[in-house]
């Protein structure tokens, strides 16, 4: 495993992260004892940056990664949380809070539930509407004076948002959704990421399984976050699966997986960005693992994308109603 600085003031990682939300519920049933072993093969393979988020589960995934470290040393984990999602007993999204008392009570809870004594980086899921985002980084500022928080990071935020937030304190990363299918943060977002000299952490590698070379149409699970995503519906899944074909071509060539080669082309984009994968199986976990072995040449490069043009997606990363909440599709090109 290779290991690189987050951003310019930021710590150590492993060229991939281990993003744990599907362990929670998200992606459909998930098993305990099969997340936990996950975790355990992360670790032994040198992954050393573990996601999570306080809303996962409600509270349920950040439980189930202290489970996992019990026994574990502290320093040898980089822990990543987002937190301001706010959720019903139902499970359902009502808004975001980012004001700088409850960031501290986020942090609070999310301390308690891991079971350490500080969050190696943390950051708000979105950017709260109502709160300027120099007043939520300042207020994780304060944490980080106050030794509960290592660094600060931000997540689905565009140029504007990053550059305020940099101005009252260094971030170390930005968490956006980056793959060969959603290309949104080539326009401005990563240019500016570069020159204030902070990392990505790019999620949704796989675009939540579609270009995974494992989703198989008429997966219908109401729980499945994916039954709701206009990606995966209609028409759209049809035109989606069809990019997953062109892509399987050149995969099959290379003697490795669907999965393996998106993978692979994200890393390729640069030293300053890392996958984060999201896999809940050791056996998926392996096949993300064998992705850091492919060397894509720049001819490489340019069948993928010739393969799956940029803006070839049919439907959008998210619905309607949650895209309204992205700072990063909305704040992009100003």
């Amino acid at each position: 495993m290779q290991y690189r600085q987050l951003g310019k003031t930021g710590p150590s990682v492993s060229e991939i992260g281990l993003g744990c939300m599907g362990m929670s519920g998200i992606y459909g049933p998930s098993d305990r004892a099969e997340s936990i072993a996950t975790i355990h093969a992360s670790l032994d393979a040198g992954i050393n940056l573990l996601d999570t988020g306080d809303f996962y589960g409600q509270g349920h995934n950040e439980l189930l990664i202290a489970e996992a470290l019990k026994g574990k040393k502290r320093e040898d984990v980089v822990i990543s949380v987002k937190y301001g999602g706010l959720r019903d007993p139902a499970g359902g999204w009502s808004g975001f809070d980012a004001r700088p008392q409850a960031t501290k009570n986020f942090l609070a809870y999310s301390l308690q539930r891991l079971g350490v004594d500080y969050i190696d980086i943390y950051r708000p899921a979105r950017l709260d509407p109502n709160v300027p985002i120099e007043d939520t980084v300042g207020a994780i500022a304060d944490m980080v004076k106050a030794g509960y928080v290592k660094h600060i990071g931000l997540s689905e935020v565009g140029s504007a948002t990053i550059r305020k937030a940099a101005a009252v304190h260094p971030i170390v990363d930005l968490q956006i959704e980056y793959s060969l299918i959603s290309r949104g943060i080539e326009d401005g977002i990563l240019e500016t990421c570069r020159e204030l000299g902070i990392g990505i952490t790019a999620y949704g590698v796989l675009s939540r399984g579609l270009i995974s070379g494992h989703w198989k149409k008429g997966n219908t699970d109401p729980k499945d976050y994916r039954t709701h995503s206009p990606r995966f519906q209609g028409d759209n899944v049809d035109k989606n699966l069809a990019l997953v074909e062109a892509l399987q071509r050149i995969a099959a060539s290379k003697g490795v997986t669907v999965a393996q080669i998106a993978i692979a082309w994200v890393a390729a984009k640069g030293e300053d960005i890392i996958p984060v994968i999201g896999a809940r199986r050791r056996d998926r976990l392996s096949e993300a693992l064998g992705a850091l072995d492919i060397k894509l040449t720049s001819e490489d490069l340019s069948a993928i994308e010739n393969a799956v043009p940029k803006g070839a997606a049919a439907g959008t990363r998210y619905a309607e109603v949650q895209m309204a909440h992205l700072d990063s599709e909305i704040g992009a090109h100003h």
